[in-house]
């Protein structure tokens, strides 16, 4: 990992990434802006709503330029999610220096830059789903990119015990599908997080399963797990495991500690920005996730 990223200050530029799917409604995006801007930063969405590439928010070399876009701005943020960044990694990227800010399908190039050894990325909130984010979610944001400490996050002690390592934070869904790739990052010895919505339960345990057959949750320090929401079979209740019953039976047999119920991922309940690659520390019995 190379120097730390600088925080921001007021007058920087933010660049815009759209580099998932297209956009049916540019008003979220443009209330994301606009608490950019009421913090000092120069943001401007230019003519991304309106690019579109089938369901994609333009081609993948329209949007792999979002990324690359020079002079580079201090802060790249993504607009939204969907689907379309991991295939922007078939082709190499050179990444920069700066911030990356977001989550959901952006799991893909969090994963990617963390990977190829650049600091700075930060899963949390799109610039379209930021402007519905709770106070606290909005300014601890702010904090985290213009450099103060954040508040611990607490969630639901699972297993106990006491972990320390790199936090990798991550969608389920696009991560797996980076298993066996270049681009997922070294997890041996992490804290993992992972947050999923709309998949059921028998989805999450093949998911699970898959990481499991790998090696790769034996391998971590420590597991979190963030919201699931829309996850549990609704229309079958009784026919089945619940999300929760599946997130425990596939994760506290492995021998680190396990947290959940952490305010990370999608839902309007805030989705906490955490920093990727950042050391920090899984406290199994408070239910407590820092960064150090």
């Amino acid at each position: 990992m190379g120097h730390l990223t600088p925080h921001l200050q007021a007058g920087d530029r933010v660049g815009v990434v759209a580099a998932s799917s297209a956009f049916r409604d540019p008003e979220p995006l443009e209330q994301g802006l606009s608490l950019l801007r009421s913090w000092g930063l120069k943001a401007e969405a230019g003519s991304i709503p309106q690019r579109r590439w089938g369901y994609l928010a333009g081609s993948d070399q329209e949007r792999v330029a979002d990324l690359q876009r020079q002079p580079h701005p201090p802060l790249l943020a993504c607009a939204r999610g969907g689907w379309g960044a991991a295939r922007l990694l078939e082709q190499p990227i050179l990444w920069q220096q700066g911030w990356l800010l977001g989550f959901s399908d952006v799991t893909a190039l969090l994963l990617a830059r963390q990977s190829a050894g650049f600091d700075g990325g930060i899963h949390g909130p799109l610039l379209s789903t930021l402007a519905a984010e709770p106070d606290w979610s909005q300014q601890r944001l702010r904090t985290l990119l213009f450099g103060g400490s954040i508040p611990d996050l607490q969630g639901s002690g699972w297993v106990d015990g006491i972990a320390e390592g790199p936090l990798i934070t991550a969608n389920l869904t696009v991560a797996s599908h980076l298993l066996g790739s270049a681009h997922m990052p070294d997890l041996d010895g992490a804290i993992l997080v992972l947050e999923d919505v709309g998949e059921q339960p028998y989805r999450l345990d093949r998911m699970l399963t898959h990481w499991r057959l790998t090696g790769v949750l034996q391998r971590l320090a420590g597991l979190g797990f963030g919201r699931f929401s829309d996850c549990d079979d609704d229309d079958n209740p009784q026919e089945g495991f619940s999300a929760t019953e599946v997130l425990q039976e596939r994760s506290c047999d492995l021998g680190i500690p396990v947290i959940a119920d952490l305010p990370v991922g999608h839902g309007s309940e805030g989705n906490a920005a955490l920093p990727i690659g950042r050391k920090a520390r899984l406290d199994g019995q408070h239910g407590l996730l820092s960064l150090l």
